[in-house]
């Protein structure tokens, strides 16, 4: 029997059909998914956020979450693309309260009492592990995976922007993009142990 990775199919395969597959770690039904979702998904994104590179970046982190957690997609519970624009949805709000919270902090910085500055080192110490992991995890990407995620991320361009700088096709960049992201969660996964958070679910290679 074909796989639902198998090219013929994968245009016949339903939203669904490609979540389930994605949570069994099948690129291509994911890739298949990113190039049917992703533009609604921005779309949403960009509704709520309004600032265009804040927006792909959420988007990208929607579909960064949807290849780590496809296994919680239950079909008889709803259709694919609503689960996707309401994941989509949820991180967007996450971003404008969490810009909002940490302008209430600025505001605030003055004013904690005597305990939260040993709070605030166990919070540094924890960002800085997990800081100094995802660099580590970098330095194994392929070259235009590592300048993908430095162009995008660290330097807040666009896809349209980091395109036209490294002179490849939009097309091209976004591929970069999320292969990018796929190698970098199957380095972080492995840091973690054979085990992982989920319990060992492999990501392929």
């Amino acid at each position: 029997m074909a796989s639902a990775s198998s090219p013929s199919l994968l245009g016949r395969t339903s939203d669904e059909t490609l979540v389930v597959a994605t949570a069994r770690g099948d690129r291509c039904a994911f890739t298949e998914l990113y190039d049917r979702t992703s533009s609604r998904v921005l779309g949403l994104v960009r509704r709520i956020l309004v600032d265009s590179a804040q927006s792909e970046e959420v988007a990208q982190e929607v579909f960064l979450a949807v290849w780590q957690e496809a296994a919680q997609f239950d079909p008889e519970r709803g259709g694919a693309v609503s689960w996707l624009l309401l994941r989509a949805r949820r991180r967007a709000i996450d971003r404008v309260r969490s810009a909002q919270s940490s302008h209430v902090r600025d505001l605030t910085v003055g004013t904690r009492d005597l305990d939260a500055p040993r709070d605030d080192v166990a919070e540094a110490a924890e960002v800085h592990l997990e800081h100094v992991r995802v660099c580590r995890a970098m330095g194994s990407l392929t070259c235009v995976q590592r300048q993908a995620l430095e162009l995008t991320y660290l330097r807040g361009q666009t896809q349209s922007e980091a395109a036209a700088e490294v002179g490849v096709p939009l097309g091209t960049m976004k591929s970069r993009t999320r292969d990018a992201l796929i190698a970098l969660r199957k380095l972080l996964g492995a840091e973690e142990g054979p085990a992982g958070p989920r319990g060992g679910s492999r990501v392929p290679g």
